[in-house]
């Protein structure tokens, strides 16, 4: 597994984690491919088990095609054989200024209704370590479809 950390999650406390990951965000945000909206995206998905994937948004010409940074991150992670997130940690902002608290589009929001649980999965939009708000799954996506919607016992 190439690039895949894992911390001891046992040896650190919950803000040591969500700081490391804000700092693999930043990481990951330095890695987008963003030439038409200049918007550079970073993300950082923990999972369960303590691995952390990190995603960057990588556009496309024809824009359709363009993938967000947590949607690269999750999609990291299920291509390993993870599908237990525990946390994930987002930063953005245009390439020539400064980061700001951006959340996870509504199509990504979707993709974390799949895989996520909506009252323990916890969403941190940074600017940087020190200055981030932690949000529960269910608060930002209230109303979500997913895969209990479509249980037809």
């Amino acid at each position: 597994m190439k690039n895949i950390e894992t911390v001891d999650m046992q040896k650190m406390d919950v803000e040591e984690v969500d700081k490391l990951l804000v700092r693999r965000a930043l990481e990951a945000r330095e890695m987008a491919y963003v030439p038409y909206s200049n918007f550079a995206v970073g993300a950082a998905l923990l999972t369960k088990d303590g691995k952390i994937y990190k995603g960057c948004n990588i556009e496309n010409a024809a824009y359709t095609p363009t993938n967000c940074a947590e949607r690269t991150a999750i999609f990291k992670a299920i291509s390993e054989g993870d599908k237990k997130f525990a946390k994930i940690a987002v930063v953005g902002g245009p390439t020539s200024g400064i980061v700001k608290h951006t959340y996870p589009c509504a199509v990504c929001r979707q993709v974390m209704a799949e895989f996520c649980n909506p009252e323990k999965f916890e969403v941190i939009v940074a600017i940087d370590e020190n200055d981030y708000r932690k949000h529960k799954f269910g608060e930002i996506l209230p109303y979500l479809f997913g895969p209990a919607d479509l249980d037809n016992d």
